[in-house]
């Protein structure tokens, strides 16, 4: 048991990518749509490139969804309409209209007027003639055209009447004026149009209930097929155009497949294909890491991220595919190589999207144009977006992806359909609205920097402001140590930038790397002002554990102030595990026979990257440099030329995917700054 308990000790970090794998490539098969792929793919307008195909069994030809939906718009309009007449409406009107009648006739002296109650007797007649013609309630639905007939319930009874028959509110007021105009006096015709205005309200009014029974029963009886193709007919020939009748035969042929081929009963193969697809295509992501970018493979948190932002643009299209396709490309996938740019490189990102890409393939409508279109993405992508810290850059990127977005869509459209005269504008705002999603990749950089622990460029910009606490601290505490910085910091810059290495994390490396200096400055000789070296009254043994202690501080401090782990390698391994040379060679002189050289040895690691074999090249030659009498050309070459092959010569660069060629590199450009620094002129022969 002891035994097996230490082999998964030692195993743990394959235990868990194994463990990772298996999560998440279920995840991915578990967010699929739970169907097969039609194992033939085709487009509208384009030859058909198989051989050719006969129906596999009997199936109805499936009308399109634009069909139907203009079938159901045609019942719809000649559905038949219900309106309900409510006989008490009239009742109640004529009672209201004779009491405000008899109260405004008594308020204007007029009761004894012989006219009076003839006047009364015309506007009664009136309510009775709009009421028995039908003063319908338009405010909820309207009959449609004049000449249409409608249904009028009164009670259980139903008749048939032309809805322009009716009256309806527009009509009142004209017909009130038409009426009243020769029949009764200006005064009178005043009050009753008044009172008329104010009391008469519909008494017919839409039966929504019956209305829609009837529409309900119409569309039922709506059939969504338009023909059969029976069992070994031919459906579409090698190389004929897929348009038409075909097209709709093979989509129909596509959709029975779901109901015959694709269900419970043989779901499980269906699975277990997606399972082997999806697993290689992962497998393959984490041979890339193990073969070709073995730092990232060994760090189980960079693994763990790369995995988890695939898993997740693959759940948001997923989750898009099964709630609305439409708005397939308004998911900006385009994060993803972003985000795996900042934090990793180039290859990184592009293998990572392909793969990513290519799995939803599997699933996505037109697959084809699907991959062809975000492919073309990605890659410019990947070759646009670089230095995000700079605020436009991501700007004029995403802009060109959206560009290209929907040029690769105007092109599809134009083969598709032989022209632009009927193109959909509704894409081309999806892809503006991918453009401005695509800018939350900022965001998730600075959530990933949170949670994961990584460095972007934004933040090594951030932190190689020389007014952040930590570099301010050092220059007020240790001034020469800082400036001894600030050269190594340009000459990394310089040598990175030949061998096309990390730029900004070389250079905020070397700004932060002599950090523990700052606990005791005047023991190291660019911070000494006067002649008093404090090391005189201190044994070389003694002076040596000071020298190597600011490496061991350096860190300490570096965690206090949470640097990332990124720039502590970087101060950690600047020396690497060489000797303080001076100080053993001091103690050689005076004991020769007990110095123990581990004693005079830095800590280590050695540089395992080239980012921090050039921090050790850069800081060696310029501290060096100081301790030339006269710094000429020839000086220079010969100290450059000894440093680096004494750094290879102990072994410092073993770890590190260095080449020699690259080395050889980085001394041109130490030698070439370091002479421009001194200002040293070619040596001439006498």
């Amino acid at each position: 048991m002891k035994n097996i308990i230490n082999r998964i000790y030692q195993n743990q970090s394959i235990i868990y990518k194994i463990f990772l794998f298996v999560i998440v490539v279920f995840s991915i098969v578990y967010f699929f749509p739970k169907g097969g792929k039609f194992k033939y793919e085709f487009q509208k307008g384009k030859p058909w490139q198989y051989e050719n195909l006969l129906a596999p069994f009997d199936f109805a030809i499936q009308k399109t969804d634009e069909e139907i939906s203009k079938e159901k718009e045609e019942l719809t309009n000649e559905s038949t309409v219900y309106y309900e007449y409510k006989e008490n409406i009239e009742l109640d009107v004529k009672k209201k209209f004779k009491s405000f009648y008899d109260e405004s006739i008594q308020d204007k002296g007029l009761v004894n007027n012989f006219n009076t109650q003839i006047y009364k007797a015309t506007a009664i007649d009136l309510i009775s003639f709009i009421y028995n013609k039908g003063f319908v309630d338009t405010s909820i639905k309207k009959g449609g055209a004049s000449d249409k007939m409608v249904f009028i319930r009164k009670q259980q009874e139903v008749s048939k009447m032309v809805f322009g028959q009716m009256i309806t509110p527009d009509e009142i007021l004209p017909l009130i004026n038409t009426t009243l105009k020769d029949q009764v006096d200006y005064t009178y015709k005043s009050i009753i149009t008044n009172i008329l205005s104010e009391v008469l309200v519909p008494n017919v009014f839409f039966d929504e209930v019956y209305t829609n029974k009837d529409l309900k029963e119409l569309l039922s009886s709506i059939s969504y097929t338009k023909g059969k193709v029976s069992t070994k007919e031919l459906i579409i020939a090698r190389g004929d155009i897929v348009e038409g009748k075909k097209l709709e035969v093979l989509n129909s042929l596509k959709e029975e497949y779901k109901s015959q081929i694709w269900t419970k009963k043989n779901y499980r193969w269906i699975l277990t294909g997606y399972i082997i697809l999806v697993s290689l295509a992962m497998g393959m992501l984490m041979l890339f890491l193990y073969l070709d970018r073995k730092e990232i493979y060994e760090n189980n948190t960079q693994v763990t991220f790369i995995f988890l932002n695939v898993l997740l643009m693959v759940f948001l299209e997923t989750l898009m595919i099964k709630q609305q396709t439409e708005y397939l490309y308004v998911v900006p996938v385009c994060i993803l190589p972003i985000v795996m740019k900042a934090f990793f490189d180039a290859r990184v990102a592009m293998f990572s999207y392909l793969l990513m890409v290519i799995m939803l393939g599997f699933v996505v409508p037109n697959s084809f144009e699907y991959i062809y279109l975000q492919t073309i993405a990605g890659f410019v992508t990947i070759l646009t977006v670089s230095d995000i810290h700079k605020r436009g850059n991501l700007f004029i990127s995403v802009i060109k992806i959206t560009l290209v977005y929907m040029l690769t869509y105007l092109a599809f459209y134009i083969i598709h359909e032989g022209g632009i005269s009927q193109i959909k504008s509704s894409y081309f705002v999806l892809f503006a609205l991918n453009g401005v999603l695509s800018f939350l990749s900022v965001f998730l950089i600075w959530l990933y920097e949170k949670l994961f622990g990584l460095v972007s460029d934004i933040t090594l910009l951030e932190l190689s402001n020389t007014n952040s606490l930590l570099l301010r601290e050092l220059n007020e505490k240790a001034p020469g140590t800082f400036q001894h910085s600030m050269q190594v910091a340009n000459l990394a810059e310089a040598a990175a930038n030949e061998i096309k290495a990390n730029v900004m994390l070389v250079r905020t490396g070397a700004l932060y790397h002599d950090i523990g200096k700052i606990l005791n400055p005047f023991y190291f000789t660019e911070n000494q002002s006067t002649s008093v070296n404090p090391h005189n009254e201190l044994s070389p043994k003694d002076s040596a554990k000071i020298i190597i202690g600011h490496t061991i501080e350096g860190i300490e401090l570096a965690k206090k102030y949470r640097l990332p782990d990124r720039i502590i390698d970087f101060i950690r391994t600047h020396h690497g595990t060489s000797l303080v040379y001076y100080f053993y060679k001091k103690e050689m002189e005076q004991n020769p026979e007990t110095v123990n050289q581990d004693d005079f040895r830095y800590p280590g690691p050695i540089p395992f990257s080239k980012e921090t074999c050039i921090l050790m090249m850069c800081d060696a030659a310029e501290a060096a440099s100081k301790s030339l009498s006269e710094p000429t050309a020839t000086a220079i070459d010969s100290l450059i030329e000894r440093i680096v092959e004494k750094q290879k010569s102990e072994g410092q660069f073993l770890n590190a995917n260095i080449t020699l060629k690259e080395i050889e590199s980085v001394k041109k450009v130490i030698k070439k700054k370091l002479k421009n620094i001194y200002h040293v002129r070619i040596e001439y022969p006498e």
